[in-house]
């Protein structure tokens, strides 16, 4: 990682230049981190005048704005960083990110540049903030002049863009992170105020969608939920994971990584993320004590969330561990890798990070049989798939792979990720999407 550092030294700028107000330079290998307010010089970013346009020469770049963005955490932050690496790599690309922040900050590295804007956390979402500054992202947008505009949010942000980009009017894509109507209502069975509520979402989906020249799709299942509520222009767009940092080399490590987190010997599952509704957390602590009873296994919940009390107290007096967000990835990596099987229970991923991030580490996946994970589980051959919100056909699939022959499977699940999940070339493919995109529609 970079150290982080204010530099005051680069010659040549004014007195109101944000090198002297807050520019965080971060080297070639971008992972921001954000220190307490004291450690930082003030900055107002609706003031100061922007400095001059990064690699001005570029022939393609990118503004990613979105309010996904939290300080530790998050799929899409972590796409958005890998997506910063490769630029960094590629002399011809530049990027732009402006997202929000405890307070106004600038950060730059190789080709890329970080505005972040002060704004109020989401009430339900502490991890986030609200991405409400109008006119300085309209002034941003047209300082930075980028070829085109990636929306990684649903709500606000498109809205703010489209009014953002009135002047500069470059092509806007929509990527479609987070499957909202989904979560409102995940299937058969959702009361009848879930289904209104759905039926509303998918049409603000469309609404959206028209904002765009395209919206972009990380798996086969959420495309296909677009084309069937009538969003137009949908592009799949796989996303990658760091196959140097998830690798099945640290299972050498197993025993250390448990001894290190208190885990026990014997079979291990793990599941990492959020403990959300959504999630479906609570259908894998109602089919643990049936998994433990036939194989011994230990169940750790990685992260946090609004679940986590009612999760805990389900679990008492069972096998089944809970360990805070590991900020740390390379102690993620690990504890992905002690593990004898992944579970990820939850019906509304739009693309399944963690769970791939467990393939690449040579661990197989147990999952729901909805969302975008299934997709990895069968395109891998590594793992099992269960009937959704059917505990006890978890519980039956659970014990029958970790019977199974899991070294073999973690194999298959390790060149899964290998051939269809590097970063460089899921990179390669967006940017692909994007020179497709601004050459316009075939004649």
């Amino acid at each position: 990682m970079a150290t982080v550092r204010t530099d005051t030294s680069l010659p040549n700028r004014p007195a109101t230049s944000p090198t002297r107000a807050g520019v965080i330079p971060t080297g070639a290998n971008p992972q921001w981190s954000f220190e307490p307010p004291a450690a930082r010089p003030s900055i107002d970013l609706s003031r100061i005048e922007p400095p001059p346009i990064l690699r001005p020469g570029a022939s393609l770049s990118v503004l990613d704005i979105t309010k996904y963005f939290g300080d530790a955490t998050g799929g899409i932050r972590t796409y958005l960083l890998e997506k910063a690496r490769y630029v960094g790599l590629h002399p011809e690309l530049r990027q732009v990110l402006l997202v929000p922040g405890a307070r106004d900050a600038l950060m730059e590295s190789d080709g890329v540049r970080c505005y972040r804007l002060r704004g109020p956390r989401i009430p339900t979402q502490d991890a986030y903030r609200f991405l409400l500054a109008t006119r300085t992202t309209r002034r941003l947008f047209e300082h930075e002049r980028p070829d085109i505009v990636e929306v990684g949010s649903p709500f606000l942000v498109p809205w703010l863009a489209h009014h953002a980009n009135q002047r500069l009017r470059a092509p806007m894509v929509w990527f479609y992170h987070t499957n909202y109507p989904r979560i409102i209502a995940p299937g058969s069975g959702a009361t009848r105020w879930r289904s209104l509520g759905a039926d509303l979402a998918w049409r603000h989906v469309r609404r959206v969608s028209r904002l765009f020249a395209a919206t972009f799709a990380a798996s086969d299942a959420v495309a296909r939920d677009l084309e069937r509520v009538g969003v137009e222009r949908v592009v799949r767009i796989a996303l990658g994971v760091d196959l140097v940092r998830f690798t099945p080399a640290r299972r050498d490590s197993r025993e250390e990584a448990r001894a290190r987190a208190g885990l026990p010997e014997g079979p291990l599952a793990i599941f990492a993320g959020r403990f959300a509704q959504e999630k479906q957390i609570d259908v894998l602590v109602r089919a643990w004590p049936a998994i433990e009873r036939r194989t011994g296994a230990t169940l750790v919940l990685v992260g946090d969330g609004p679940q986590r009390p009612a999760l805990a107290a389900a679990a008492a007096g069972g096998r089944i561990t809970f360990l805070p967000y590991q900020g740390d990835r390379d102690r993620l990596a690990d504890l992905l890798a002690a593990a004898d099987m992944y579970i990820a229970p939850g019906p509304v991923e739009t693309f399944g990070l963690a769970a791939l991030e467990a393939m690449a580490s040579g661990t197989p996946v147990l999952s729901v049989d909805r969302g975008a994970v299934p997709e990895h589980v069968n395109g891998s051959g590594a793992g099992a798939l269960y009937a959704c919100g059917d505990s006890s056909a978890l519980a039956d699939a659970a014990i029958r792979l970790l019977e199974s022959d899991l070294p073999a499977l973690g194999v298959l699940a390790r060149r899964y990720a290998e051939l269809n999940h590097a970063w460089p070339v899921v990179l390669d493919g967006l940017f692909q999407a994007y020179r497709q995109i601004l050459a316009g529609p075939p004649q």
